[in-house]
């Protein structure tokens, strides 16, 4: 929490961003919304004069009070790890998994399945290069006779 600096005692609306402009006076500017265009120029509504001193945060408060708190610079400290005695695990030997024929049989139809479907792209692609060219041709050609 804050300390209190000036009662301004500002009510606020909806709508209106409030806060200490570079003079140290109580300022006010209509909310940019989606939509919008243009800025909108900053409204003074109580002149404080408030000095800036270097590390403070300065705010309007709830009741609408010129309040100061000091600024959090690097974040909270991290909490020391414990040291945790260590649990004694024993290994277990891993059985070892039989694979099947038909397992095998599976893995190489799909093989199979995605080289010919990579190559009916590769072979789509080269005719629609081809039909685009002779019809660049056949422009040209029209284009030469006139």
């Amino acid at each position: 929490m804050g300390k209190v600096i000036v009662k301004c005692g500002v009510k606020r609306e909806s709508g209106y961003l409030y806060f200490l402009n570079k003079k140290g006076d109580v300022a006010r500017v209509k909310m940019k919304r989606a939509g919008m265009r243009g800025s909108f120029k900053q409204q003074v509504l109580v002149k404080c004069g408030v000095k800036r001193e270097a590390g403070m945060l300065y705010y309007i408060d709830k009741n609408g009070h010129v309040a100061c708190t000091k600024m959090a610079r690097g974040g909270r400290k991290k909490a020391k790890k414990r040291k945790t005695a260590k649990k004694k695990t024993t290994k277990r030997k891993k059985a070892k998994k039989k694979t099947t024929k038909r397992k095998k049989a599976k893995k190489k139809s799909t093989k199979r399945k995605t080289k010919k479907k990579a190559k009916k792209k590769s072979s789509k692609k080269k005719a629609k290069k081809r039909s685009t060219k002779k019809k660049t041709t056949k422009r040209k050609k029209a284009k030469r006779r006139r």
